[in-house]
């Protein structure tokens, strides 16, 4: 993987709040004031951190800290964010205009009227928002799946290191036997229906393709959790909206529509009848708290049931069993 030590300087780490849904990396702020200064990018993030001092009055960098100087990351970073938070919190209406013009932020609809932390919630999520420096973070440190799946393979199939399942997954080949790993269930607004969601490892999915769907429990060469049907659609899950499209090829995610009644929680869908299963997803907590539940009324047993296994379906961490006993225990984390 080579060097995974991360770095601000690099664009390697993020600033911000979760909560409040926004979040910054040196990159972008160095992206903010490249043009201004006409300095190069790299050259710019490098001085955003660590002891590089800026003097406002002569404009000039240095490495020393004075009275005059002040770290480049407080002046160009923090300051402004402070500046925003102080305007905002304290109601200075003509600050906060001039600040809006600055930082080019417009807000549409209700967060207009908002006003203190409401409104710094709306202006900071407009200004830095969280998703775009996280996708940035991502396309431009992380392997991509090409690269990522040669040394991964290893780790995430249980068969032999070069039959060809396995070569296909190592080359994240479209064109080799299919490979999903579906990791959780996605309830439907169809009541009882899931999506099968999941990611391709290896060849291509499609709508209408016989596939085998192997369970947790499935062992190579035997009968046991295993199921041969065919994918009714197959769908791409973006945010809250479901669009269908013909196929899917291997280093991508998408849903499953049809294999949800032959699944629990997860599974290994292929189309090869080499194939073994892919690696079950290993949670650092387990399901330590039980609780058995009952049917206040007992005609409703079958639909306490029911539920059970549906929530067992669409939560990785839930157990849900029957006890010797006969009583329903439910446990989770």
């Amino acid at each position: 993987m080579g060097n995974i030590m991360i770095d601000p300087q690099k664009g390697t780490v993020g600033f911000g709040s979760g909560l409040h849904g926004w979040a910054f990396s040196l990159k972008q702020f160095a992206e903010m004031y490249a043009e201004k200064f006409k300095v190069p990018l790299p050259k710019l993030m490098n001085r955003l951190w660590g002891d590089n001092y800026f003097n406002p009055a002569m404009k000039k960098w240095s490495k020393t800290k004075s009275p005059e100087n002040e770290r480049g990351f407080n002046t160009f970073a923090l300051t402004p964010i402070y500046k925003v938070f102080d305007a905002i919190m304290n109601n200075k209406t003509e600050e906060i205009g001039k600040l809006m013009e600055k930082c080019n932020v417009k807000l549409k609809g209700d967060d207009k009227d908002k006003v203190e932390k409401q409104l710094l919630k709306g202006f900071m999520r407009t200004w830095l928002p969280a998703g775009d420096t996280l996708l940035q973070m991502i396309t431009i440190h992380l392997p991509s799946p090409v690269v990522a799946q040669k040394y991964r393979s290893e780790l995430l199939y249980e068969g032999p290191a070069d039959d060809e399942v396995a070569t296909a997954i190592m080359n994240c080949d479209p064109k080799g036997p299919l490979m999903m790993y579906v990791s959780k269930m996605v309830p439907t607004s169809d009541k009882g229906r899931f999506f099968a969601f999941g990611r391709v490892f290896a060849g291509t999915v499609a709508t209408g393709q016989k596939v085998r769907i192997m369970g947790p429990n499935f062992v190579f060469g035997e009968k046991k959790d295993l199921a041969i049907k065919p994918i009714q659609r197959t769908i791409i899950m973006m945010g809250r909206y479901n669009l269908p499209i013909e196929d899917v090829p291997c280093g991508n995610i998408c849903g499953l529509v049809g294999v949800d009644n032959f699944l629990v929680k997860t599974g290994t869908l292929t189309t090869s009848d080499q194939a073994h299963n892919m690696k079950q997803m290993k949670f650092s907590v387990s399901p330590v708290v039980r609780v058995a539940v009952e049917a206040k009324n007992p005609s409703d047993l079958p639909k306490l049931v029911e539920g059970l296994k549906r929530l067992a379906k669409s939560d990785p961490m839930v157990l849900c069993q029957i006890e010797e006993s006969g009583e329903h225990i439910v446990a989770g984390a």
